[in-house]
C-alpha cells in the first residue's frame, strides 16, 4: 500500500482512510452527503495525490501521444488540455485521462491512479517513436479545489489571473509562495474549480495555505465518497465502473472523444463501430419506483423480466434526493424515457433513462 505525502494530515483531521487503488486515501470526513453539498454550494478540497502523470517530450511526442490517444491531439495549444482514452487494441479502453500540452514537443498525460502501471506499460508498448517518457507520479502531489467559492480562494494565493484560464485550460505560475506550480482549469465535479500540481515537498505547505485562503467561506476537506457522488451526478464516468478494457468509447458515450482524422490504435474498429452502430450504449436513468437505491453490479432487466445488464455506478443523489445509476442496457432501450427495471434486493424497481447529465451546471 503506497502512502500520499499527506497521508498524516488526513488522520490527524479525523479522515476515515481506506485502500483505493493501491493507496492509503482519505474516503470521508464529515460524511459524504455534508462535503458533497459543501463542494456543490461552496468550495472543498480533494486530495488526489494518487493519479498517475507521465511526460511525454521530444520531437516525436505527439507522434506518440496520437497513436495511443483517440482524441486529435494535434488540435491542442500551448496551456490547453484535452479528455482523451487510450484503446486497448480490442475494441476496449485501457484508460481514460487527460493530455496537457505544455509546448509542441512537451506534453503531460494524467491518468487513473489504479491504472500507473498498465498505462505506463502500454504507451511504451507503444513508443516506436523514439518520445522521451518519465513517469513523474511518485514526485507530484495534486489537490483539487472545487465549488464556486475555489476561485476566490485560490486568487489569494497567486498573481495569476485565474479568471482568465477558461475550462480546460492551465498556466504554470507562482502559488503561495511555490514556484512552477500548475494550476488547472480541470475537475470532476461539475462545481468548477481548478487542479493544483506541486512537488511531495511542499504538500503541507499547499495544504494548509488553501485552508487558510478558505476560512471565510467554510472550505473543507472531501474524501473520495463525495467525489464519486459529485461525477456520477454530472454523468461523468469512472474507470473500472462505467468503462473498462471490454467497453468500446462508442458504446459508452465518448464518441466525442473519438477523433477518425488521424490513425490511432483500434480506429478502423471503432469507426465501423460507429457508421454501423453498436448493441449496447452506456445510459443514465433515474429510478421512479421507491424500495432501494441502485449500487454497481444490480441487475438491469426489460418489463418481461429478462436480464439486460448491470448497473455500471448508482447512488442516491445528494442534490437532487432521487437515486439514479448508470448502465449498459441495448441500444433499443437506451433513448430517454424509456422503461427498465433495477433488481435492489430481490425485488425488480421501475426506472426511467434520462438525459446525462442528471444535474444540469
Amino acid at each position: 500500500m503506497k502512502d500520499i505525502a499527506l497521508k498524516n494530515k488526513h488522520i490527524a483531521l479525523g479522515a476515515k482512510m481506506l485502500p483505493f487503488a493501491g493507496y492509503n486515501m482519505p474516503i470521508q470526513y464529515s460524511g459524504v452527503t455534508d462535503e458533497h453539498l459543501t463542494v456543490r454550494n461552496g468550495v472543498g478540497v480533494f486530495d488526489v495525490s494518487h493519479m498517475g502523470e507521465f511526460l511525454i517530450k521530444g520531437e516525436k511526442a505527439l507522434d506518440l501521444i496520437q497513436y495511443v490517444t483517440s482524441n486529435d491531439a494535434s488540435k491542442l495549444i500551448d496551456g490547453k488540455i484535452q479528455y482523451s482514452c487510450l484503446p486497448n487494441g480490442k475494441g476496449g479502453i485501457i484508460d481514460d485521462l487527460l493530455v496537457y500540452r505544455y509546448k509542441a514537443d512537451e506534453y503531460y498525460l494524467v491518468v487513473n491512479a489504479s491504472n500507473i502501471e498498465k498505462d505506463w506499460n502500454w504507451i511504451s508498448k507503444n513508443n516506436t517513436f523514439g518520445a522521451e517518457m518519465q513517469n513523474l507520479s511518485d514526485q507530484l502531489s495534486l489537490l483539487a479545489v472545487q465549488g464556486p467559492k475555489a476561485i476566490n480562494t485560490l486568487q489569494k494565493l497567486t498573481d495569476v489571473n485565474l479568471s482568465e484560464i477558461e475550462y480546460y485550460s492551465f498556466k504554470v505560475g507562482r502559488f503561495a509562495g511555490v514556484d512552477g506550480v500548475i494550476l488547472s482549469s480541470t475537475g470532476y465535479t461539475g462545481a468548477g474549480g481548478f487542479e493544483i500540481y506541486f512537488e511531495n515537498a511542499v504538500a503541507e505547505k499547499m495544504w494548509n495555505a488553501v485552508f487558510e485562503a478558505g476560512k471565510e467561506f467554510n472550505i473543507k476537506p472531501i474524501g473520495l465518497g463525495a467525489r464519486d457522488t459529485l461525477r456520477l451526478e454530472m454523468g461523468f464516468c469512472l474507470y473500472g465502473n462505467d468503462i473498462d478494457d471490454t467497453t468500446s468509447p462508442i458504446e459508452a458515450g465518448l464518441g466525442w472523444i473519438t477523433k477518425f482524422t488521424k490513425n490511432f490504435i483500434d480506429s478502423e474498429y471503432l469507426k465501423k463501430q460507429k457508421e454501423n452502430g453498436v448493441s449496447k450504449k452506456l445510459v443514465g436513468f433515474i429510478m421512479t419506483e421507491k424500495g432501494g437505491i441502485p449500487r454497481h453490479d444490480h441487475n438491469i432487466t426489460d418489463a418481461s423480466g429478462n436480464y439486460i445488464g448491470k448497473v455500471t455506478s448508482g447512488t442516491m443523489s445528494p442534490s437532487l434526493k432521487e437515486a439514479i445509476g448508470m448502465g449498459y442496457v441495448p441500444s433499443n432501450l437506451s433513448k430517454p424515457d424509456s422503461e427498465i427495471y433495477i433488481e435492489i434486493r430481490e425485488k425488480k424497481l421501475k426506472a426511467k433513462v434520462v438525459r446525462l447529465p442528471f444535474l444540469s451546471k
